[in-house]
């Protein structure tokens, strides 16, 4: 599915801009990557290097967000994560600007594995994001992920209206209830991935070797780093992510609540959009979270 707003980058396009603008890998082979993420176009450089496209005006952001936080920040992270060596600008027909990164190792966890080692190597990395110093780093605002929880409550609400008996109204409405119950986060603005999702993991032999895209990165209630109990581990995997992660019940319950909002929002919004398939996955995900809450 391609949104209003998105484009396609081809290897000729990125083949003139690095022509053009870093003649020095001019002579690297270009490979295009599967698009597993929806913000960028991803093209190998040779064997150690990746241009980093955006394919839609929303994503353009983390091309300065990367450049300037990344730098900061990766010293103090306990795997690599793409800092950038280059930065590009628009050129030609392709329209904004753009990064090459390091190329890195290793491949995408997929649920069914055995995950429990790489949820304890993801909790300690979500812990050493949490410790880094604030450093005036941008705080999330609106209703992005990361901002408390009841600034989601009105469109939450709005999104189980809308999709009324598609999903058990009560049974969501009954959990979202108990979420804004919760107590909110007590500290100060900690820095957040705020997109950890398998396709965003890198793994090597059931250990975690490195972490990508940024896009969400940013200061907030670290609640939001428990999507990938819901998103990508078993019940086995999630337990061992919570216990070293540490969090409280009460964030552990925002955690859980994120991703119920994310998924109604997403599926509300888009319901004629997507697939029949992604409709009744989103559904079964939704009534995961609901069920096993209290895991």
């Amino acid at each position: 599915m391609v949104r209003p707003g998105e484009i396609v980058v081809t290897a000729e396009q990125v083949r003139a801009l690095i022509d053009a603008q870093f003649p020095e890998w001019s002579e690297l082979p270009i490979a295009a990557q599967p698009l597993t993420g929806t913000d960028n176009a991803l093209f190998r450089l040779g064997d150690s290097l990746t241009a980093r496209l955006p394919r839609a005006p929303w994503a353009v952001d983390q091309v300065a967000t990367d450049a300037t936080w990344l730098p900061r920040l990766a010293p103090h992270l306990p795997v690599p994560v793409p800092v950038p060596i280059g930065l590009g600008q628009p050129g030609g027909d392709y329209p904004w600007p753009w990064t090459i990164v390091p190329w890195l190792d290793g491949h995408n966890p997929e649920a069914g594995q055995d995950l429990v080692d790489l949820a304890v190597d993801l909790a300690g990395f979500v812990r050493a994001m949490i410790a880094i110093d604030p450093m005036d780093g941008p705080v999330k605002e609106g209703i992005q992920r990361g901002v408390p929880l009841a600034q989601r409550d009105e469109l939450t609400r709005r999104s189980i209206a809308a999709l009324g008996d598609r999903i058990d109204r009560r049974a969501v409405t009954a959990a979202w209830d108990e979420a804004m119950a919760a107590d909110e986060w007590p500290g100060p603005p900690v820095w957040l991935h705020g997109d950890l999702l398998g396709g965003n993991l890198l793994v090597d032999r059931g250990r975690l070797t490195g972490v990508i895209d940024f896009g969400a990165l940013g200061r907030g209630d670290p609640a939001v780093e428990t999507r990938p109990g819901w998103s990508l581990f078993d019940a086995r995997a999630r337990a061992a992510y919570r216990e070293a992660l540490g969090f409280d019940e009460a964030t552990w319950v925002r955690g859980w609540a994120w991703m119920l909002s994310g998924s109604l929002y997403w599926l509300a919004d888009l319901w004629d959009l997507i697939s029949e398939d992604d409709r009744a996955d989103t559904i079964r995900s939704i009534d995961h979270i609901v069920r096993h809450r209290h895991d």
